[in-house]
């Protein structure tokens, strides 16, 4: 019997001094994920992948957990030193991912909230029959 190969692919380093990094925080979970300029995926993590579970993580401490992690993966794989920050959902995630940025040394530069508003809504129910 063969045995199967697997094709997973390495993970480039490459040199990204400025990116993007996008939060999603939600009321259950936040996602955090760093990008280059162009919006190709660097590194990502999430509440529950660090481990939380349950109502746990939609935590503020479980997102910046999160986003920790992620920036430890981006710092060191890529060498990310500055980003913009979009950030989408009304989480508690929201400002504890954005802080937890200081402690590694990345900055900043613009916060941009990129939250969806709904515009015309849902079609109305049908009109009542006397």
């Amino acid at each position: 019997m063969a045995e199967a190969k697997t094709t997973t692919r390495k993970k480039q380093r490459r040199s990204v001094p400025s990116g993007q990094l996008h939060i999603q925080a939600t009321f259950n979970n936040t996602i955090v994920t760093f990008t280059d300029k162009k919006g190709n995926v660097l590194a990502a993590s999430s509440a529950g992948a660090t481990g939380f579970r349950g109502s746990k993580k939609g935590t503020a401490y479980a997102a910046q957990v999160a986003a920790e992690k992620a920036a430890e993966t981006v710092k060191g794989l890529h060498g990310v030193k500055a980003v913009d920050v979009f950030v989408k959902g009304v989480g508690l995630g929201r400002d504890a991912a954005i802080r937890a940025m200081g402690s590694f040394d990345i900055s900043v530069d613009s916060i941009k909230d990129v939250t969806g508003v709904p515009h015309g809504g849902v079609r109305p129910r049908k009109a009542r029959r006397a």
